[in-house]
C-alpha cells in the first residue's frame, strides 16, 4: 500500500499537540495594528484551539500527525 499524502497547506497552518488537540495561529496580527487595542493584540497572540469537529476534519488531512 502506498504512503498516504499529507495536505501541505494544512500542515503549514495547524499543529497537533501531544494530547491530540489542534492548535493554530490566529489571524489579524500582520499589519494595521495601530487601531487595535493592546488587549485585542494580546488575545490574538495566544494560540487558538480548534473545536472537536473541525479538529477531526483537519486530522484526516494530516495522516502522520
Amino acid at each position: 500500500m502506498p504512503k498516504m499524502k499529507t495536505r501541505r497547506s494544512v500542515a503549514k497552518r495547524f499543529h497537533v499537540t501531544g494530547t491530540g488537540k489542534v492548535r493554530y495561529k490566529k489571524q489579524g496580527l500582520r499589519h494595521i495594528l495601530t487601531k487595535k487595542s493592546s488587549k485585542r493584540k494580546g488575545n490574538l497572540r495566544a494560540a487558538g484551539i480548534l473545536e472537536d469537529m473541525e479538529a477531526k476534519r483537519v486530522k484526516t488531512m494530516l495522516p502522520y500527525a
